[in-house]
């Protein structure tokens, strides 16, 4: 299949540039070529967008020939700095890394991943690859899934589509399939990718797929297990995992992903509580509703939130605001039974050292403790203040000091409990 200018997704300008550039800095030995989600969303009738920022993404992969001199920079290095003596103004910004011989850069309003060619092994299940120069077919069987592993080798003034994976196929008939048997032991990740894909494009995992998932969560074949310390986590089961789930929680349709997950039984790779997790719909509603951290919210749900959080790096903030979780639900249970309550009682549960308002909204969300209260404070309650300021009880003859505090909050408790439970 051969593509011209006007049917590729690449404005005219910006292929006219890098084949230019290939064809100046690097020589006919090598081959530049459009790869992975465009291409894909090209055969869909869509375009391809980073899901951040929503500008038009592409991916490319510059092949190296057999005659180039070892001594040279890396491909996609060369393509760029072609690029930028070819006409500096045209690129927003240009950043080289040389681990894996890659090039970000924006040209002409689109952002550009330039990548030389590679092929990859796996030293451990989970573990980052080891990355060797390869050719553009091998760039391909790296891949997730098929439909990810064609790719438009720009010459001249068109595209040829190579496939030497059966994508195309796999297109036509809607459905995700993994490029090898040891995809999903290698690199746990591919299956969020594929959910979030599933979800947004509507694919199905094709039924050798699934029982490869299936054959390597029962198996589980990384070293690190649940229970293990968090920071001996594979990058594929930690960080990796969590900028997977970003993605999928605040860029794609979350519902129909996490349905397909729990489906394919790889909650499991985050906790066993949230693969048999049945509250996760309406905690993260609610996490929606409140203003609150998607990820975070679908973390409460573990048997070790903390422990979870740790492994996934979630920052900070994130991580505190689960910590303030789990004191107050241990506060709750060391107070026992909450029926008949005062509301003065409830603001200063809820008001206590070392809980946030955030912290209480999530409590909301997770469903612990009884909701009504818990609601009401953070609609309402929380922003009661006194009948009277300090200023006013000054006025009125009291002093400054501990006293004036204490008699502050004795009128806001009275007037919190004129207020309906």
């Amino acid at each position: 299949m051969s593509l011209t200018y006007s049917n590729l997704p690449i404005p005219a300008d910006v292929a006219q540039a890098l084949t230019r550039a290939a064809d100046e800095g690097q020589g006919q030995s090598q081959r530049l070529a459009l790869v992975g989600g465009a291409v894909r969303d090209l055969l869909l009738h869509r375009v391809h967008r980073d899901p951040w920022r929503g500008l038009l993404d592409l991916d490319l992969v510059v092949s190296d020939g057999p005659s180039e001199l070892d001594h040279q920079p890396p491909a996609a290095h060369r393509l760029a700095l072609a690029l930028q003596a070819q006409d500096p103004a045209a690129l927003g910004y240009c950043h080289f890394h040389d681990a894996y011989g890659t090039v970000e850069l924006e040209l002409h309003g689109v952002l550009l991943d330039l990548a030389t060619a590679r092929c990859e092994t796996y030293p451990e299940p989970g573990e980052n690859p080891v990355v060797s120069p390869g050719a553009l077919e091998d760039d391909l069987a790296r891949r997730d899934f098929s439909v990810n592993a064609m790719a438009l080798v720009l010459e001249g003034s068109s595209g040829q589509l190579l496939d030497p994976h059966g994508g195309l196929a796999d297109l036509e008939s809607r459905r995700l399939r993994f490029l090898h048997g040891c995809s999903v032991a290698d690199d746990p990740t591919r299956l969020v990718r594929g959910a979030r894909y599933g979800a947004r494009l509507g694919f199905s995992l094709d039924p050798a797929s699934l029982e490869q998932v299936n054959a390597t969560l029962a198996a589980w074949p990384w070293r690190w297990r649940h229970g293990d310390p968090p920071d001996l986590a594979p990058p594929a089961l930690a960080t990796r995992l969590r900028m997977e789930l970003e993605l999928l929680l605040e860029r794609e349709p979350w519902r129909q992903a996490l349905a397909l997950l729990q489906a394919w039984g790889a909650l499991e790779l985050l906790d066993p509580a949230l693969q048999a997790d049945q509250h996760w719909r309406r905690r993260l509603a609610w996490a929606h509703r409140l203003g609150l951290p998607p990820l975070v919210a679908l973390v409460a749900g573990a048997s070790q939130p903390l422990a979870l959080a740790e492994r996934l790096q979630l920052p900070h903030r994130q991580h505190r605001l689960l910590a303030q979780l789990v004191e107050l639900r241990q506060r709750l249970e060391a107070e026992g039974p909450t029926a008949g309550w005062a509301v003065s009682r409830w603001c200063t549960l809820l008001e206590g050292h070392g809980l946030s308002a955030e912290a209480v909204a999530l409590a909301i969300a997770a469903g612990i403790g009884p909701r009504r209260p818990l609601l009401r404070w953070w609609l309402h309650w929380r922003q009661l203040k006194p009948p009277l300021s300090a200023a006013d009880l000054i006025a009125a003859g009291a002093r400054p000091g501990p006293e004036l505090g204490e008699r502050l909050r004795a009128l806001r408790a009275e007037r919190l409990d004129q207020e309906r439970l």
